[in-house]
């Protein structure tokens, strides 16, 4: 969800990763962003160990569980940010949508001192 969020701005360029993705992005996920006008119906998961050798500006961590277990990046990364938030995951509709609401809040506060820089 963060992804989807954070690609809303043409300024920058997401990759999204777990630390241990699943097949296929929750039904849930893909229906409350849809709720907001984001569509991630499209998005597949992907393994962190993927972009563990590439640059980044920005490497930020979203569940809880990810401080802990997310592994150690080999390369370069300017700042590195973690927001916690639970892991709806086998929740209901209505816990995804608080966690949506969550995100959407720190994803904004996050980028808006690059927007405000447009």
């Amino acid at each position: 969800m963060a992804e989807g969020f954070l690609k809303q701005y043409s300024n920058f360029e997401v990759f999204s990763a777990g630390t241990d993705p699943g097949d296929f992005v929750q039904p849930f996920a893909i229906e409350v962003m849809r709720e907001v006008g984001i569509d991630i119906s499209s998005h597949k998961p992907e393994a962190v160990q993927k972009y563990l050798n590439n640059e980044f500006d920005y490497v930020i961590t979203v569940c809880d569980g990810a401080k802990e277990s997310c592994p150690v990046f080999t390369g370069k990364v300017a700042h590195r940010l973690h927001i916690g938030f639970d892991d709806p995951h086998g929740k209901s509709m209505d816990i995804f949508r608080r966690v949506r609401d969550k995100i959407k809040e720190k994803i904004d506060e996050f980028t808006g001192e690059f927007r405000e820089e447009d």
